[in-house]
Order: C-alpha cells, then structure tokens, then sequence
C-alpha cells in the first residue's frame, strides 16, 4: 500500500513482511558479531606469545565487552519485533506470523542468555562447601525425570565413588556448578538418538575433583573440534535442533571461575566425552 502524507511519498509493507527482514536482519548482526569476535581472538595469539597472563587478561575483558555489545545491539530491535507482531495477533494467524513469531521468540532467549553469561564473567562467587556429588545425582535425577516425562528414551547412568571413601566437598558456587553439569547432561541428551546412553562419572585426583559426562551421541567431526568452545557456534549435525551454541562457553566460564578447566573428547557417530575439573580448595 502507498499514498502521499505531507508532501511525501509513502510505502506501506505489512507487519508481517517487515517484522521477518527485521529478524533477519538482527540475525545479521549476531553473525557480523561474531565473525568480528572471531577474528580478535585470532588476533590475539601474537599477544599470547608475548606474555601469556596479559593475553589472558586481555581475553577476558574483550569477552566481556563483547557480550555486553552484542546484548545492546539485539536487545531494542527484538522487543519492537515482538510488540509489532503481538499487536498483529488476531483469530486468524497466517504462517508467516507463526514463523516470525517463534524466530522472534527464539532470538528473545539468546539476549536473555547472553545476558546471562555476560553477568557470569563479572560476578563473584558465592562460595561455599559443595557435594558435588549429590550435585551430580540430583542434576542425571531430575533430567531422568523430565526426559521420560516428555517420552524421551535415553539410559542415565551415575557412577560415582563410596569406597574408600566418597568424592570430597570442594570450595565453590553450588547454583553455578549446577547449571554447568545440568549443561553437560542436556546436551548429551539433546544430541543424540533414542536409546542412547550417557555415563557421568566421578574421580578425585590429586587436588582436585573431576566430573566426565559421556555420551553415545552423535559425536562431532574432527574438523569442528576447535570452535566448541566458541560462543554461539553450533556444529552442523547439532543444527537440527533447537539450541543457542552458548552451553559449553558457559561451562567452560564457570570451570574457570573456579580456578578449573573443561576438556571435551569427540568422534563423529560414536559419542563425545567432557572432563569438568575442579580443584577441591581456592587456589589449589
């Protein structure tokens, strides 16, 4: 529709038709982003090298920024999406509502995520003594119980010592550490077929504990192994399913915040394994 308002021509586009380019778009921009992201970080390797500490630093504060611009760029534009296509809502919805409805509603929990992890880098740690043991069971438990509930088959299995004696407490955030293993769990759950297993198992080591989360998933191919742990990738068996790419960025963030690391070991179409190390006390 068209027509002249003060002098000036006018074009009308239906909602519907600009609210889908407008996803597009704001699509565009994440991925813009993060192509930029990526290429810093390469940049950054000649920094490494000359001093590893600063590098890291450096690191840390790029991510941060990065996230928080990110955040700001999608943030305004998905909310006026949303509105526009709310207020378009009647009896009748057209499949390109529908459409632009849930790509708008998908994009409104990645801000929300990004926003979360953005937090995440810059929070302390409510530490206290933490079972990470009953951590570990009552994360398996609970996604146990909600996979059946929704008719999902997958075999949980918890292995974890009692003898000679049981994982020791660490010193570390029970809410965060939870939401990592919860990670790990869920996407050994998501990325693989009915009926497959995943094993969580549990060591104490010298100085530290380790939780691994395997799985008989469907594994990831050897050329994709190094962008795991880059924030909104997804490797491209992966994209058959919902998924925003920021889980394992996640776990590898409160792994370090607690003075740990996170190690992932892949084949494609066997499975894939993630060691999460822990060290028991601050600094050790």
């Amino acid at each position: 529709m068209s027509g002249v308002l003060g002098g000036t021509f006018v074009v009308g586009v239906p909602v519907v038709t600009a609210a889908v380019a407008a996803v597009l778009l704001v699509a565009l921009v994440v991925f813009a982003l993060w192509i930029g992201r990526r290429a810093w970080r390469r940049g950054l390797e000649d920094a490494h090298a000359r001093g590893r500490s600063e590098a890291e630093a450096a690191e840390r504060d790029a991510h941060r920024r990065f996230l928080s611009r990110l955040d700001h760029e999608l943030k305004n534009p998905v909310t006026a999406i949303r509105t526009a296509l709310a207020a378009e809502e009647g009896d009748e919805v057209s499949p390109n509502l529908t459409v632009a409805a849930a790509q708008a509603d998908r994009l409104a929990l990645l801000v929300g995520e990004l926003r979360a992890l953005a937090s995440l880098e810059s929070r302390e740690l409510d530490r206290e003594q933490v079972d990470v043991a009953a951590i570990v069971r009552e994360e398996a438990d609970a996604l146990g119980r909600e996979l059946s509930a929704r008719g999902v088959a997958r075999e949980i299995s918890v292995d974890l010592p009692t003898a000679p004696w049981p994982l020791p407490e660490i010193s570390g955030d029970p809410d965060l550490l939870a939401v990592a293993i919860r990670n790990l769990l869920v996407n050994a759950a998501k990325y693989s077929d009915e009926g497959a297993r995943i094993e969580v198992r549990g060591v104490e080591e010298t100085g530290s504990v380790t939780i691994e989360v395997a799985d008989t998933g469907w594994g990831i191919a050897d050329d994709e192994l190094a962008q795991v742990w880059d924030e909104l990738w997804r490797g491209a068996h992966a994209r058959k399913v919902e998924g925003s790419g920021l889980g394992l960025s996640l776990v590898r963030i409160v792994a370090h915040k607690h003075g740990g690391d996170v190690a992932l070991r892949s084949q494609h179409g066997r499975g894939t394994s993630v060691r999460l190390r822990l060290p028991i006390r601050v600094g050790a």
